[in-house]
């Protein structure tokens, strides 16, 4: 490895490593802090972990963000998918350019743009702003990425399996749901996936739709850090980095099965 980079450019990719996770390693390291000051070492103390489960402002705002990830993020691989099998099956048809726009659009687009469009059409249409409104607007964007994951999986399948199934007469819905399916099932799982961690993270979007009730852990942590950090939001930003790494870990595991099945 050493050869092929350079020295130089070994240096460099330490230099960008330690950069990310660094930061991230100290997080986690002064949420065993004793002390209250989250920049001077006082000994070591799990406490805080202990102060986070009772603090019911945080752990509401938790359940609504695991919610809101959870509904968004089915709802995006469903819309998603269903994108994906339209650009990939039916070929040029008319308003396929416009189609594909719409889709990637909101992957380039400003976040602060789409949650402003989004308000307006809920104020326009004089729709309750709240729970539901906040899933609408991550399914939106989880959606789009969805679509991009499952529609690079479809541009290299072989449909030659889909025909000899049909040949071997099974119907087109049967064909659907015994070949197809469990062949791009990876994809969705990858793509339900980034659209969960999306929904989990976001705090833009949630801004511009929340309402009463609808609070998500983004924004409650951003609400208590504009007063100061606090050793609890170590704590609270260690428990997300390992329940999102146990989620990667079981999506990549649920698609090796998957693909072992294939």
């Amino acid at each position: 490895m050493t050869n092929r980079l350079g020295y130089g450019g070994l240096l460099v990719l330490l230099f960008a490593f330690a950069f990310l996770y660094v930061p991230i390693g100290l997080l986690v390291a002064y949420s065993f802090n004793a002390s209250k000051l989250v920049t001077v070492w006082g000994g070591f103390s799990t406490k805080w972990y202990a102060s986070l489960l009772q603090n019911e402002a945080l752990l509401s705002a938790a359940w609504v963000s695991l919610r809101v990830a959870v509904a968004s993020a089915f709802i995006a691989s469903v819309l998603g998918t269903l994108a994906a099998l339209a650009l990939a099956r039916y070929g040029r048809f008319r308003g396929r350019t416009a189609f594909a726009a719409m889709i990637y659009a909101p992957m380039v687009m400003p976040e602060v743009v789409i949650g402003l469009a989004l308000l307006l059409m809920f104020v326009t249409l004089d729709v309750e702003r709240g729970l539901w409104t906040v899933i609408i607007a991550h399914a939106t964007l989880g959606m789009c990425f969805v679509a991009v994951v499952v529609h690079a999986r479809l541009a290299r399948f072989d449909r030659s399996l889909e025909e000899a199934a049909m040949d071997l007469g099974a119907g087109p819905v049967q064909t659907f749901a015994l070949v197809t399916l469990p062949l791009i099932a990876p994809a969705i799982v990858a793509g339900f996936l980034l659209a969960f961690t999306i929904s989990l993270d976001d705090f833009v979007l949630a801004s511009f739709v929340s309402g009463p009730g609808s609070t998500t852990l983004p924004m409650r942590i951003y609400a208590q850090v504009r007063l100061g950090v606090t050793p609890e939001i170590n704590a609270l930003s260690t428990l997300l980095l390992g329940f999102v790494g146990v989620v990667v870990l079981l999506g990549l595991a649920f698609g090796r099965l998957l693909r072992r099945r294939g």
